[in-house]
């Protein structure tokens, strides 16, 4: 592993651990805020690294990285308003939970899962890193869409109590994902001659306006408060003995946010939302969650955070950038001089194993700045509840513009509140809209490339591999899985 005590004096000296708090701290508030993300707060933090040395540097943006992932979780649990996107499938069973006053355990739930899926997939990234990235590189457009497919059977279960406005919701999701230029020809689809969309809707200012906006135009139609049992909150940690049901869906989450992290493309999103899909359905607790069951918490925040280990697989490994984050990451690299890719292993190893130990300490201070950055999250919950429904609108508003820098996102965002106003208000459900959103890109894109390599027979995805083969079978196990054992129970009550 190298020179251990090198390593060791560079990652434990003044710079680096001033980089890591403060970089780590700083994503927690990032994620937090309704509209800012990961890629807002590397983008800030970009310029300042040049001037630095490389460890530190990198230190800084891999703490605001995972540190906003687990950020989003606070505020969709406490306002039902997720930070990022890769935090919308924690509203499900966060937020109710914070309703009925339990808000410091969900937050316990979360921090804990967050953290130790975090720690897993700095376990894989040094483990089984080079053995992945190989593995990553045998995903083609056919194998990707069997996952994004996959993907989309979340829908279903996260539609619980109705079914088809899930499915309908879904599918307005992946209409509006079709918006904008066409991502093989160049040809501009549903933009009504309006250079405004000609780049699509913003994800961040849709994701705000439904969740955001919405909450606190629902708050102010239906005088609900919301956050009454919330203010003033502070993490309170589950018992380890209600961990021991939960020890399965939490390794098996981690499981599934590592792979999915690995895969270029995809993103911290995609494993929340399959991982809480597989949990509903395994779960002999699987009925109650969208109630406030904690597992679903387990399922959603050890994925998602198992993917920040995970995706920097191919980053380092293979030098290639899975998303727009670990593209800034990738940047940073290169600004220091250094070449991400095959050889990266055996010319920078001091470097490599340098941020695998830095991965480990960052999650360890995430832990511990989240109890402290929580209290001050939940006191501003306990001011007048007009002033903080004013400050949601406020951050929304400024974080839709903030992404982009375009005004018109601002629109986006208040459109999408109504939207979200009149779905509640009707009983439609928003994270399937948000699954079709945020997968609908990638679903288009394998989908077309797919055709293309097999000029034009569909069928052919079914017998394309070994890879594909299982993810089109787990999709049917998923679809048909339940009415299949329905019929089995049905079954042994006759012979009964």
């Amino acid at each position: 592993m190298g020179d251990l005590a090198t390593i060791m004096a560079t990652v434990l000296s003044f710079g680096t651990l001033a980089a890591l708090v403060f970089g780590t701290g700083l994503g927690i508030v990032i994620g937090a805020l309704p509209g800012l993300g990961s890629v807002v707060g590397l983008s800030i933090c970009l310029p300042f690294t040049f001037g630095m040395d490389t460890v530190p540097s990198l230190t800084l943006l891999l703490g605001v990285y995972c540190g906003s992932v687990f950020g989003g979780s606070i505020s969709a649990i406490l306002i039902n308003s997720p930070g990022t996107p890769q935090a919308a499938a924690t509203t499900l069973d966060g937020y109710p939970m914070a309703q009925r006053g339990e808000a410091g355990l969900a937050l316990g739930w979360a921090s804990v899962s967050s953290v130790l899926g975090g720690l897993i997939s700095c376990v894989v990234l040094i483990v089984a890193a080079p053995q992945l990235a190989r593995f990553a590189t045998s995903f083609g457009s056919v194998e990707i869409f069997a996952l994004i497919v996959l993907a989309l059977t979340c829908i279903a279960a996260v539609s619980r109590g109705n079914t088809t406005k899930g499915l309908l919701m879904g599918a307005v999701g992946l209409s509006l994902a079709l918006v904008g230029t066409d991502p093989v020809t160049g040809a501009a689809r549903f933009t009504f001659g309006t250079q405004f969309l000609s780049a699509g809707f913003d994800l961040i200012a849709i994701v705000i306006g439904l969740f955001a906006l919405s909450e606190a135009l629902f708050r102010v139609a239906t005088g609900d408060s919301g956050t009454a049992e919330v203010s003033g909150t502070r993490i309170r940690l589950p018992a380890l003995g209600q961990w021991k049901s939960r020890i399965a869906t939490l390794l098996r989450s981690s499981a599934i946010g590592c792979v999915v992290g690995a895969l270029p493309g995809t993103g911290a999103a995609t494993a929340s939302f399959i991982s809480y899909a597989s949990a509903r359905q395994l779960s002999p607790k699987g009925d109650k969650f969208g109630t406030g069951e904690p597992e679903g918490l387990v399922a959603a925040e050890s994925s998602n955070n198992a993917v920040t280990g995970s995706a920097m697989i191919p980053t380092l490994a293979l030098g290639i950038p899975g998303d727009v984050v670990t593209a800034i990451l990738l940047s940073a690299l290169v600004v220091h001089g250094v070449t991400p890719g095959v050889r990266l292993m055996s010319e920078h190893l001091d470097l490599v194993n340098a941020i695998f130990i830095v991965l480990i300490l960052i999650n360890l201070a995430m832990f511990v700045l989240a109890f402290p950055l929580v209290r001050v999250f939940g006191r501003l919950l306990s001011i007048p509840q007009h002033i903080v429904t004013a400050g949601i609108v406020t951050f929304g508003i400024v974080g839709a513009v903030t992404v982009r820098g375009n005004p018109l996102d601002v629109l986006t965002a208040v459109g999408f509140g109504f939207f979200g106003l009149v779905l509640r208000l009707t009983g439609f459900p928003l994270a399937p809209l948000v699954i079709g959103l945020v997968l609908g890109p990638q679903f288009e894109q394998n989908l077309r490339r797919g055709l293309l390599l097999n000029d034009g027979n569909f069928l052919a995805f079914f017998t394309d591999g070994p890879i594909a083969a299982f993810l089109f079978l787990c999709v049917g196990l998923a679809i048909f899985g339940p009415v299949l054992r329905a019929g089995f129970a049905r079954l042994r009550g006759v012979f009964a």
